[in-house]
């Protein structure tokens, strides 16, 4: 049986504020990408007062984490946000707790002993279903007994559905992170198309985006393209996205979130879950 090899501190980053003491953590939201993790540790006001980056994180290493991360070794309540591929969008009216599988099977092959959950969004209209595999449940379990599985995407749609009434006619909304990005498209201000995608450049956004309006038939004079998270590593720019469209603009969302004094270098983070979290 191979070994993984042991997690090395040099792919942690530590944020954190001027008079952090952990034994002032109240409750943990953890954030697992492909191949990240971020781990925020709230006061019991809710104000973040540390953040954990693991680069090239693998999530199976994440029994092996909670052992040894010591933002982890306490009982306390923690919330999980699974970024991956296994996640359907169902109508409130429509859903019927107990089929979350079949309502997954579009999304890809059932996973091995998974467990399912679901998040109602905007007034129950919406439910987002998702899974998580026994062994990362279990992991987790064996620390937390206060535990909440949502899909990571709920942060973004909640955003979405309370910015809604702020949009126009025809909106193409983009968060990028790592080489994923979520896009939905919204028409008359009602949630019309949302999918997480795969990127390589950012010319695959553009990909996307006319994807979506080809699909959705509109206009491209007319729709408007915002974008949240882009870096300056990434290229992504106000004039490079108006060389394709008339109405483009870069974002950052607005906060729901509140961070103690002393946090430092934050914004070269560019995670949409600094400035806002489902809750």
């Amino acid at each position: 049986m191979a070994i993984k090899p042991p997690i090395l501190e040099s792919n942690l980053k530590v944020f954190k504020s001027d008079r952090f003491d952990v034994e002032d953590t109240a409750s943990l939201s953890l954030f697992l990408y492909s191949d990240s993790l971020f781990i925020f540790a709230k006061d019991k006001n809710q104000s973040n007062i540390c953040i954990h980056e693991y680069m090239n994180f693998d999530w199976d290493s994440l029994e092996q984490l909670v052992i040894s991360d010591h933002l982890l070794k306490r009982d306390i309540p923690a919330k999980v946000y699974l970024h991956h591929s296994d996640f359907s969008l169902v109508p409130g009216v429509l859903y019927q707790p107990g089929k979350e599988a079949s309502y997954l099977a579009f999304a890809g092959e059932p996973k091995v002993n998974a467990s399912y959950f679901n998040t109602p969004l905007d007034s129950n209209n919406l439910q987002v279903l998702s899974c998580v595999e026994g062994k990362l449940k279990k992991a987790l379990e064996a620390r937390f007994s206060d535990l909440t599985f949502h899909h990571g995407s709920v942060s973004f749609l909640s955003y979405l559905f309370k910015e809604r009434f702020n949009l126009i006619g025809q909106e193409i909304l983009v968060s990028i992170f790592g080489n994923h990005i979520y896009a939905a498209a919204f028409s008359n201000q009602e949630l019309a198309a949302f999918n997480l995608f795969t990127i390589d450049t950012k010319d695959d956004i553009l990909k996307y985006v006319m994807i979506f309006i080809e699909q959705l038939k509109f206009d491209r004079n007319h729709v408007r393209i915002s974008l949240f998270g882009a870096t300056d590593k990434s290229g992504i720019s106000e004039n490079w996205g108006k060389e394709y469209f008339h109405n483009f603009r870069l974002l950052s969302s607005h906060a729901n979130q509140n961070f103690t004094h002393g946090f430092k270098h934050l914004k070269s983070v560019n995670l949409f879950e600094t400035n806002w979290q489902f809750d």
